[in-house]
């Protein structure tokens, strides 16, 4: 969690995915936003957590990492997370510019993809990362776990 006294840079919404329809089975769905003030330096801290976080059930009952399990990864760009309720709209002022967190995004998934490829039960397993487009509309079909959402911020 973001300190108190600092506004965060950056927020992720993680969903435990049964099935998806971009073709991952079980895993992980990120939903990430990025704020004014966010740089290159964060993407390592936010990549490590995401995917050490022990939010996947077993099947005896344990909490592993995404890692750990191993499972599939689907990112989604999610602009929407930075929205602040005015009266009776939402606003996006604290959204970092679109080219600044296209650029973000792209080293987002670059690192989950080289950290996926690195680890040895991912490998084997043969863990598909899958992303959607940056400053897109998409439309998504997903089954999921749960409800079991969290929101982390950075």
């Amino acid at each position: 969690m973001a300190a108190s006294s600092a506004p965060p840079r950056a927020r992720a919404l993680l969903q435990q995915c049964v099935a998806s329809r971009l073709q991952i089975q079980r895993g992980l769905v990120i939903y990430i936003c990025f704020f004014k003030g966010a740089s290159e330096e964060l993407i390592p801290k936010m990549v490590n957590t995401l995917l050490n976080v022990k939010l996947s059930e077993t099947e005896s009952g344990k909490y592993v990492s995404l890692l750990d399990l191993p499972g599939n990864l689907l990112i989604i760009p999610q602009a929407t997370l930075g929205g602040r309720l005015k009266g009776r709209n939402m606003q996006y002022h604290s959204n970092i510019e679109k080219e600044k967190g296209m650029e973000l995004y792209s080293h987002f998934v670059t690192l989950c993809e080289k950290e996926l490829a690195a680890n040895t039960k991912c490998a084997e397993a043969g863990v598909v990362v899958k992303y959607g487009t940056y400053g897109n509309i998409q439309v998504l079909k997903l089954d999921t776990n749960g409800p079991f959402t969290h929101m982390i911020e950075f």
